[in-house]
């Protein structure tokens, strides 16, 4: 695998602005194929909660290797997108029919503007909203992979059931922008990088990104988001709501993730009607910034997949 320094911004990574329907500037990002490299097709490529697009040059410099185009963008609320909250550290964002509309035009602008395969690329929350947008939308892409996605939330409060409940409750009664947990009860334990990733190196590498640009720093997510996603988690397991996307998905899942349920993507890759799932038993929740045994295996699962729609590089 080649070496490549994630702490710099490569020349190749455009960063400019995408300004959605109702004028709020989103943070975008463009990647085309590496010279030489014959063009394969495009990639929307989605971060999770808390995510900026500076975490995955890594992953991006590998796909366009393969002669992928490559875009995407912040979520509103979070890295270079702007705040919900006057408190930039918050983490809150808007209700999730406004994320799946930003991401719904965003893609249809992209659908019409680039020709050849288009793939959506999703890592959990953002998977979780790829989700979304194929059940809601349906949109003409050919194909989706799903990294760790978001269809179930460990957390610690009880069960899922009971979360949700509470989440509710701490909501009606003016918590909903307050933070769920605390962001000192994880530090000096080692328990947010267990969490994401076995890889210091890499974990290390977004603290630097976020001590060295305050814009893609952001803490603990509010009840308000937690209430949001287990009710946009519950809207997809409704029944008949998976079976109607026919798109082929490719899921990658890390068998004891301890920030998304693992038996949820397995149940939701069986209602699929198009989808198979790779299993990563011994990875953490951000599988693609992983140590480089678990990283590689992913990557060419992906490749696999991507080969099958686009061509072989």
């Amino acid at each position: 695998m080649l070496e490549i320094d994630r702490r710099v911004r490569p020349a190749w990574l455009e960063i400019g602005q995408w300004v959605a329907a109702d004028g709020w500037p989103l943070r975008h990002f463009r990647v085309s194929p590496a010279p030489g490299c014959a063009p394969r097709g495009n990639l929307l490529f989605q971060t999770g909660r808390a995510d900026f697009i500076e975490k995955y040059i890594e992953v991006f410099d590998h796909l366009r290797r393969q002669g992928w185009s490559i875009e995407g963008f912040d979520w509103r609320g979070q890295g270079g997108s702007g705040r919900i909250l006057d408190d930039s550290r918050a983490g809150h964002m808007p209700p999730y029919a406004r994320l799946v509309d930003d991401f719904r035009a965003f893609c249809e602008e992209w659908l019409q503007r680039t020709p050849g395969a288009h793939v959506l690329i999703g890592h959990s929350m953002g998977a979780h909203l790829a989700l979304r947008l194929l059940v809601e939308r349906m949109p003409q892409v050919d194909g989706a992979v799903l990294v760790s996605p978001m269809l179930g939330l460990n957390t610690g409060l009880l069960w899922e059931k009971a979360g949700r409940m509470i989440a509710r409750l701490l909501c009606r009664i003016g918590w909903a922008e307050e933070p769920a947990w605390s962001e000192d009860s994880n530090k000096g334990s080692g328990h947010r990088q267990r969490n994401l990733t076995h890889s210091a190196e890499r974990y290390q590498d977004e603290l630097w990104w976020r001590a060295h640009d305050p814009l893609l720093d952001v803490g603990p997510p509010t009840w308000g988001w937690l209430r949001d996603s287990w009710e946009s988690i519950a809207g997809l397991f409704l029944p008949s709501v998976l079976e109607r996307v026919d798109t082929p998905i490719l899921m990658l899942c890390a068998d004891h993730d301890r920030l998304v349920v693992a038996s949820a993507i397995t149940l939701a890759a069986r209602r699929l009607p198009d989808a198979r799932i790779a299993h990563y038993p011994d990875a953490a929740h951000e599988v693609l910034r992983e140590i480089d045994a678990l990283r590689s295996r992913a990557l060419a699962d992906i490749d696999s997949f991507l080969n099958a729609i686009g061509g072989s590089a």
